[in-house]
């Protein structure tokens, strides 16, 4: 209160009117730039939001494409996959048969080579016989025909042994 004494009427309305022409002066001369600025600055913080926003809608969608693009090369990954199982079954199934072919080939050729050599044998042991044959039969009848004779008589000789059996 002591300060309101020290004050007197006419000072404080020459104050309020100070005021006044101060708070006019300052609407005509800086008030519209004052509030431009602050407009301003409120559209760049408008902008910058938008830009986030624009960003954020962006990442989501680089992200829902990077993710469908991932489940995308999961899936072809799962088909190669089963493309290369299927290739190694066949590849494995070649493989039986032909080793299965190639052991028919190996059994035929041995029982071919077998029948070959059976035949040899026979034929060398037809020819052995002939020889022990006629060895014998010169011991025994001690008189010697001509060999050919000789041989196609024991030759025959075995020929009705074959047919016998």
């Amino acid at each position: 209160m002591e300060l309101l004494k020290l004050l007197s009427a006419s000072e404080i309305f020459a104050q309020v009117i100070s005021f006044l022409l101060l708070l006019f002066f300052l609407r005509i001369f800086f008030w519209k730039k004052v509030l431009g600025l602050l407009d301003a600055r409120k559209e760049r913080i408008a902008q910058g939001l938008k830009r986030i926003e624009d960003s954020q809608r962006e990442i989501t969608q680089l992200k829902s494409d990077y993710e469908a693009k991932l489940d995308a090369i999961e899936v072809t990954a799962k088909a190669r996959i089963q493309e290369a199982v299927e290739q190694g079954r066949k590849i494995t199934e070649e493989v039986r048969k032909k080793a299965h072919e190639e052991a028919q080939d190996i059994i035929e050729n041995s029982r071919a080579n077998i029948k070959y050599e059976l035949g040899k044998a026979k034929e060398e042991l037809k020819e052995q016989i002939i020889d022990l044959t006629i060895k014998a039969t010169e011991s025994v009848i001690q008189e010697k025909l001509t060999e050919e004779d000789d041989k196609k008589l024991v030759g025959d000789f075995l020929d009705r042994l074959d047919e016998i059996k």
